[in-house]
């Protein structure tokens, strides 16, 4: 029985040998990332510099922007090094920081999600009241607590799965993941693994009961009111169903996987689906809202016509 305190590294066998597609992988890789950095970034800036944009949803949009890149920044680097090394091992302190990373962006991404679709249910179901009910305190609490909870979450989960004791550190992954370092353990897993469940169920069913809730009465109120009430419901609001079932797909695969044997897809399918939540929700977002959200695309194309001159 060995001792996680004597389990200095892990190592990810998903990886396979690519030969010298592995520069080529790297490349795409590192201009996926910096894509995703480029755009998170120009929305960022463009709601922070723009007075116009200095309302609700654009605050709730710039938090949304800031965990993409944090996400983001919690992989990309990671797999970079690993495509290029030929030993594909990774520190346990890092494995578990990478870990808290992972876990808590998915978790801030939901709450995000769900924070966003009550603000559209308070400005389409209530625009008279909305400036009362959405204030600048409601709106820092909100966000507080969409990045607050995740982290305390991740915190008490770690401090369950540390000290537990390992009897192997090969990972079938190519990142670190919570299951992943769980299922290695020789000792009793029922509290984490009970934990793990209820914290990730609660969060995923949380917000998509609150997301549910909020848009059957967005529904009522389009159906009962005017065109223009219809118009602008579907205007503010298919960017986000649109990133919230792109993100589910990607979160739910991976929660499959990490429960269940997926032996029998393909390797490279496997590492791809897994993946996904990861690189392609980073990208989806500031694509989506960049293109949909008429304030932020007017304003990308003015800073872009400046810098042409």
């Amino acid at each position: 029985m060995i001792n996680s305190t004597q389990i200095s590294y892990f190592t990810l066998s998903a990886y396979f040998d690519t030969g010298p597609f592995k520069y080529m992988y790297f490349v795409i890789i590192l201009s996926l990332y910096i894509l995703i950095v480029s755009a998170n970034l120009l929305l960022i800036v463009v709601i922070c510099m723009n007075r116009s944009l200095h309302e609700p949803m654009y605050m709730f949009l710039c938090s949304l922007f800031v965990n993409e890149l944090y996400g983001s920044s919690g992989l990309f680097p990671f797999l970079l090094t690993q495509i290029l090394s030929d030993i594909h091992t990774v520190s346990a302190s890092f494995c578990f920081l990478q870990i808290f990373c992972v876990h808590s962006y998915g978790a801030v991404e939901y709450f995000n999600l769900a924070v966003m679709s009550y603000d559209r249910y308070l400005a389409i179901c209530y625009p008279l009241q909305y400036n009362t009910r959405m204030t600048f305190n409601k709106i820092a609490m909100l966000i507080a607590l969409t990045w607050l909870y995740p982290c305390f979450a991740m915190v008490v989960l770690l401090s369950l799965s540390t000290p537990l004791q390992l009897c192997g550190n090969i990972i079938n992954k190519v990142y670190c993941a919570t299951h992943s370092v769980v299922k290695l353990s020789c000792s009793d897993t029922s509290l984490i693994n009970i934990y793990g469940l209820i914290a990730t169920f609660g969060t995923i069913l949380g917000a998509l009961l609150l997301i549910l809730y909020t848009y059957m009465r967005i529904l009522k109120v389009c159906f009962s009111g005017s065109k223009q009430t219809r118009q602008k419901a579907v205007s503010t609001c298919t960017p986000h169903l649109a990133s919230l079932l792109n993100f589910s797909f990607g979160a739910s695969f991976e929660i499959l996987q990490s429960r269940f044997d997926m032996n029998t897809l393909p390797n490279m399918l496997r590492i791809f689906l897994s993946l996904y939540f990861l690189t392609c929700q980073p990208l989806f977002n500031p694509l989506m809202y960049g293109l949909k959200m008429s304030k932020i695309r007017l304003t990308c194309k003015s800073l872009l016509l400046k810098a042409d001159y």
